[in-house]
């Protein structure tokens, strides 16, 4: 089986991943690939391949998915397949960028915990059951990476090139993947997407916002199997 790397979001790890870990893992080798530590997007794609397989699949989720597309431009040889999950090809708008200032500041000054919880996790899921624990989880994940890699990442996506040109050479089993109530990648993101790359399948699920991967677990394992196994 061909082994899969998984990439994270933007102050997330492992975790992030967890019920896609415990379904896939018992038939391949799952590497779960941080993305913190360099704070432009080509020094973190070129940190995945050090460490990756020879050959594999790979799926980012959000940022993960931004440092997808650059894995690929760099390494096009050695994706087996890719898939982009609630994510965005373009370059960031600038309003976003300069809005991102104010937000490296506070992390700097210490009130991370703070921005997590005011500016950034009331847009990331859809209404459930589960929704309290995630955004717990989220919380945590982000204190464990701290405020370094919250100041990284933030430059990395002000910073990151349009890779619209990069998703037109693709030519291996593509999926875009996202959920329903995506308020940050919403689905018009994932329709570029499938019209940039040939042959591309889109995912859309249903009661989820911008983790799907923890929202519906499910269906996402779902989505994800058909793209392994799609030849």
């Amino acid at each position: 089986m061909t082994p899969l790397v998984l990439l994270p979001g933007m102050m997330c790890d492992a975790r992030l991943f967890a019920p896609q870990i415990a379904a896939f893992s018992a038939t391949r080798a799952v590497q779960v690939a941080p993305i913190g530590g360099a704070d432009n997007v080509a020094d973190l794609a070129a940190e995945v391949l050090v460490h990756a397989p020879p050959r594999f699949a790979l799926a980012g989720l959000s940022m993960g998915g931004i440092v997808a597309m650059e894995v690929f431009r760099q390494a096009p040889d050695r994706i087996d397949r890719i898939a982009f999950l609630d994510t965005n090809p373009k370059a960031e708008a600038d309003a976003i960028a300069k809005g991102r200032e104010p937000q490296i500041a506070r992390a700097e000054a210490g009130e991370l915990r703070a921005i997590m919880r005011d500016e950034m996790k009331p847009r990331y899921l859809a209404d459930g059951p589960s929704r309290g624990a995630i955004l717990d989880l989220c919380m945590d994940m982000a204190e464990a990476l701290g405020p370094d890699v919250f100041v990284r990442q933030s430059r990395a996506l002000q910073t990151r090139p349009d890779q619209q040109d990069t998703l037109r050479q693709i030519k291996v089993p593509t999926l875009a993947l996202c959920g329903r109530e995506d308020m940050l990648c919403p689905i018009h993101r994932h329709e570029l997407i499938c019209s940039l790359v040939a042959g591309a399948t889109l995912e859309v699920i249903d009661g989820a916002g911008h983790l799907p991967t923890l929202e519906q677990p499910q269906a996402t394992n779902a989505a994800l199997a058909r793209w392994l196994e799609a030849s």
